[in-house]
């Protein structure tokens, strides 16, 4: 079934007590069920599904969409695990099952992996694979220092933050480069630092060649460039300027006095925001 793991516009064929049914290219049908009805539709419209399997391993259409798509890649929560494999939350009412001789490590309910959504052959169900490295190309050599890449952050080791690169090329931001903690499962902008041989990429959070300050004065920064802007200035008391930045009043006025001598914030009245001159 070509539809299976996708999202779909299917014409309705026909109406039973339990909802409707979907034309396939292949001749055959699929239930949508008559909780994702509004009651207005009529034999022949087009409507937009996702199709998958349910618990008993059928073809159903649903009009959610999940958080990622046949052979794409996700950073999913697991839900629960089991002797079997664990289920992992990919935003539809059944879960994704990643069984066991798909995982490339065990898995701990809450936490967070990188899967990719694949058909297990066997049974023609959607399943997820955290063996993400069976997919993962050396990254070309058009990849050079300084190119702005979009990176998937996907995992945190003792060396620092795993990154997908365009669904292919394997990444990484060394941990004592970064000055705030980054999200796992999120997105964002990243330079390339170095092509490894192996086609692994080093990566960093700031443009490269960009001056480098001391510590504090890169986390500012680091945070302004992310959200634009910072409540925070030389008046601030210095317990919400702790709690935001984890350092000192002293300390933080250096960093921006720093900052604003070398043109790289605007100071107003209500706090710090990146210069765009």
């Amino acid at each position: 079934m070509k539809e299976l793991g996708l999202i779909n516009k299917l014409k309705i064929n026909r109406f039973t007590d339990f909802g409707a049914y979907l034309a396939l290219s292949d001749g055959g049908e699929v239930l949508l069920p008559k909780g994702y009805l509004t009651g207005e539709e009529k034999e022949g419209d087009v409507v937009e599904v996702f199709v998958y399997t349910d618990s008993e391993d059928r073809p159903v259409a649903v009009t959610q969409k999940p958080l990622a798509l046949l052979d794409d890649f996700a950073v999913l929560e697991a839900k629960e695990v089991t002797k079997f494999g664990a289920f992992m939350d990919w935003g539809l009412p059944k879960d994704l099952f990643v069984p066991n001789g798909e995982m490339a490590k065990n898995m701990e309910v809450g936490q967070k992996y990188l899967i990719r959504v694949c058909v297990d052959f066997k049974s023609t169900r959607l399943i997820g694979v955290s063996k993400y490295r069976d997919f993962i190309n050396p990254a070309p050599q058009d990849f050079e220092p300084g190119n702005e890449v979009e990176g998937l952050i996907f995992e945190k080791t003792d060396l620092g933050y795993k990154v997908l690169i365009d669904d292919q090329y394997e990444g990484l931001i060394f941990s004592n480069e970064v000055f705030q903690p980054l999200e796992i499962g999120s997105t964002r902008k990243l330079w390339i630092k170095k092509r490894r041989d192996d086609g692994r990429l080093d990566l960093q959070v700031l443009p490269v060649g960009r001056v480098k300050y001391d510590e504090g004065s890169e986390k500012i920064l680091s945070i302004l460039e992310e959200k634009g802007f910072l409540p925070l200035h030389d008046k601030s008391d210095p317990a919400e300027i702790q709690a935001i930045l984890g350092m000192s009043k002293k300390h933080f006025k250096q960093c921006i006095g720093q900052l604003f001598k070398a043109r790289q914030i605007v100071i107003g009245p209500d706090g710090i925001s990146v210069s765009r001159d």
